[in-house]
Formats: C-alpha cells, structure tokens, sequence
C-alpha cells in the first residue's frame, strides 16, 4: 500500500484514512458547517438588510442568484477537480504532487475567473432582460453586479484555498476563516447600504461593496495558511499542464454541473416573474431560508469528499461505502425534521424579512412543499460528491442535466401552466426525491464495479492521475 503522508511530510494531519469513520464525518461536517451557517447568515442578513431599503431591491437581488451561481460555479467546479485530484495524492503519499497542483489551480482559477466576469459584464444587461427583469427592477441590478463582480476573483481564489485545505486534511481552519469573513460581510455592509458619517447611503449597491471588502480581506487571510503556514505553494511551473488538464478532467464536468443548475434557475425564475415581482422576492426569500435548514447536509456531502478521496487513494474503499451509509441515514431523517420545522414555522420566519403580505404568503407556500425533498436532495448531494472525489466525473454531470433539463424545467412548465408558481414549487419537489434515488444506486453500483476493476482483493488502490 502506498505511504500515507505523516505530519512531517503533509502540511495538515491526513487522518482520514484511520480511525473512526464517524469521528471524522463529525469533525470535517462541524467545521465546513460552522463555515456554512456564517455564510448563509451573512446571505440572510444581507435579504435582511435589502428587505429594509425595499421589495424592488429585495426582488434585484432575487433577480441576480442564477448568474451570481454561475460565476462562482466555475470556481467551485475548478475546487471540486483540484479537491479530487489533492485528496488522492494525500492519500497516496504524493507530498510534491500536492504542492503543483495547489499552485497550479490558483493560476487557473484566476485566469478562467477574470475572464469569465470580462465576458458577463459586457453583456449583464441583456442577460438580466432575458430573465424578464422590470426596467426599473433591471437598473438595480446592472447597479448591484456592477460592483459584485469586482469581488468575485477574490472569492475564486479563496474558495480554492479552503478546499484545498480541506483536502490536505486541515478540517479546521476553512471553517474559522469563512466564518471570518462572513462576518466581515455583516459589518461592513449596512455601513455602505445605509451610510455612516462620511460613508454616504448606497442602497443595494453597497450591499455589493460589502461584499467586495469582505472578499478581500479573506483572500489574503487564506493564503496566508496556504502560502505561509502551510506551505503548500511552489515556484515551480514544471507539469502545469500536466496539473490543468488533471483538475480539469473532474473539474469541467463539475463546473458544467454547476452552470446547468443556474440555467434551469433562470427559466424557473422566468417562469414565476410571470406571476409578479412580489412572487419573485418571496422565492428568493424562502431560498434564502431553506439553504438555512440545507446547511447540515450540505456540509456533510461536502465533507465526503476529502474523505472518500484520500481513503481511495489510500485503498481503503470500505470506508468510503461505511462512511457513504452513515451520511445517507443522517441525510434522510435530517430531512425528516426540517421538513416538520419549516411546514410549521415558515411564515413567521418569512415575516422577519419582508412584510409584504404577498411576498409572505408566496414564501410560505415554497417552505410547505419544497422541503419534502430535502432528505432526498442530500443523498443526492453525498453521491455526486462521491463520484468526484473518486476521480469519476461523468456521473455527477449526467445526475445534474437530468435533474434540472430533463425533468425539472419540464415538470415546473407543466406545474405552472396547471397550478401555477405553486406548481412550480411541486415540480421541485418531485425532481429532487426521483434523482435522490437514482443517483444513491448509481453511486453504489459504480464502488461495486470499479472495486473489483482495481483489484481490491490486494487492498490497494492507486491513485489516478
């Protein structure tokens, strides 16, 4: 079996490939969760703050989550490769090889970041418009992403830097550090929405400012441990190449997967723009509140991957299938009790946002029907991380086009001409219990095979390239 890297050689503990399965799922779920629930905090208060200025602005910033969740997709596509390809070498022992490819993925996400926010800005405009963005509901908008933009190659660069880190086995820190600068975003921001003293009222834009500080101040606390404490940068640019086309094997599927998703929520945005911008605000607040109550399983799928990587490239794929078990069980009655939590206090939690009756009720209806999918949706979320943890990109990539082109957008067509926006919330629903179970078997079926494809009668895998 390949050396599993010690202290002296491994920038952060790779403990992963020994000791308790739950011990570790625990600790890798606490810490990404701590980060989860400051960042959507932050995400929530801000709704909080813009509610405050007023429904139009509530609904621009509605407006912008499908294109804001497709810049950021690209930089967590690329996390997802580089985590991949880093966790297998971690677990194989391959000290030198994590160090090219940590730098080599900071020099790729800057380059494919800029490039791509370049692009959108020339056109964010007529992009908006597509979506069916009100004249004055638009203005806002161009306004808002204006700003955003400039921030969002410092959130690439530090989205990397905590997978990574997460990858080479540091559970810890990424939590603390996105909880730092989620914090910095609360701040900051009703100091340039609001104004303070010389600091004059920006509305929704400085909603967008505060973003950008905050972005900021985090790209340089994270590669400080990178760079500094953990050492896991090189000057050398030798098998760059080599790097890029590797990440890119597991990371273009994922960033596909991850533009996929923005592309149904734009159609699906369309769609319920038809019904009013009140009903376009309360969706994007109900969003708001559910990714709240997703935080606990999101982290936990997220905290897979490190895991499944490492023990795979360790050879330890038993673990992988015991830890996958355990995570589907919590999955599942996780989803249980939020479901049960949100269909009673959905509309109080709504009103402490907004006040507008419609937008209330219209949120409410969302938390009622939505949630029933929410143990599915973890599962869901566990498989595909499994399948890019393992080097196995296809699957999560088919997984994500037949949930939203295949049987969402087609089902929330349907649900709206029949039900309307109620319609489809359903369609959500049904789309996320039906792909839950596909993706579980899936996920199990293809361990099953390529355990005995690797031989792992000898106990030992190797890690892919």
């Amino acid at each position: 079996m390949s050396e599993i890297p010690t202290a002296k050689t491994a920038a952060a503990p790779t403990g992963f490939t020994e000791g308790p399965i739950s011990t570790h799922l625990i600790r890798l779920t606490g810490f990404m969760l701590l980060g989860f629930v400051s960042f959507m905090t932050a995400s929530l208060i801000e709704a909080v703050y813009v509610g405050r200025v007023g429904t139009a602005e509530l609904a621009a910033i509605s407006f912008t989550f499908p294109f804001v969740m497709s810049i950021q997709g690209i930089s967590m596509g690329l996390g997802i490769g580089a985590g991949s390809v880093v966790a297998r070498a971690m677990g194989s022992g391959d000290r030198e090889r994590v160090k090219r490819v940590v730098t080599h993925s900071f020099i790729l996400v800057v380059i494919l970041q800029l490039a791509t926010s370049y692009i959108a800005w020339l056109y964010i405009e007529e992009l908006f418009g597509l979506l069916g963005a009100e004249l004055h509901i638009l203005a806002l908008i161009v306004d808002y992403m204006d700003i955003w933009m400039i921030g969002s190659p410092f959130f690439a660069v530090a989205f990397i830097g905590s997978t990574l880190m997460r990858a080479t086995g540091d559970a810890v820190t990424p939590g603390y550090l996105m909880a730092a600068g989620a914090g910095l975003q609360v701040v900051v921001q009703p100091l340039f929405i609001f104004g303070l003293g010389t600091v004059p009222e920006m509305g929704l834009g400085g909603a967008a400012v505060g973003f950008v500080v905050s972005r900021v101040i985090g790209l340089f606390m994270y590669m400080w441990f990178v760079a500094v404490r953990d050492r896991l940068l090189t000057s050398s640019l030798t098998g760059i190449l080599t790097s890029w086309r590797n990440i890119l094997h597991v990371g273009l599927p994922a960033v596909a997967s991850n533009m996929i998703t923005p592309v149904s929520m734009a159609i699906i945005t369309r769609l319920l723009a038809g019904h009013g911008s009140e009903v376009v605000a309360g969706f994007g607040v109900a969003s708001r509140i559910e990714s709240m109550v997703m935080m606990m399983i999101f982290a936990l799928s997220m905290s897979i991957a490190p895991f499944a990587g490492q023990n795979w490239g360790a050879g330890h794929v038993e673990r992988v299938t015991d830890a996958l078990r355990l995570s589907n069980r919590f999955c599942m009655a996780w989803g249980i009790a939020a479901f049960v939590v949100l269909f009673l206090a959905g509309a109080p939690l709504v009103g402490l946002i907004n006040d507008d009756p419609k937008v209330i009720e219209v949120a409410r209806i969302y938390l009622v029907i939505v949630p029933m999918g929410m143990g599915f949706m973890g599962v869901m979320n566990t498989a595909t991380q499994t399948f890019n943890a393992l080097g196995r990109p296809v699957p999560p990539l088919v997984i994500s086009v037949m949930q939203t082109l295949v049987a969402y957008v087609p089902l929330a067509l349907l649900g709206d001409h029949l039900f309307g926006h109620r319609g489809i919330f359903g369609a959500q629903a049904l789309t996320t219990v039906l792909l839950g179970i596909l993706a579980t078997w899936w996920v199990y079926r293809t361990i099953r095979s390529e355990s005995t494809r690797l031989g792992l009668v000898s106990g030992v895998v190797h890690a892919a390239d």
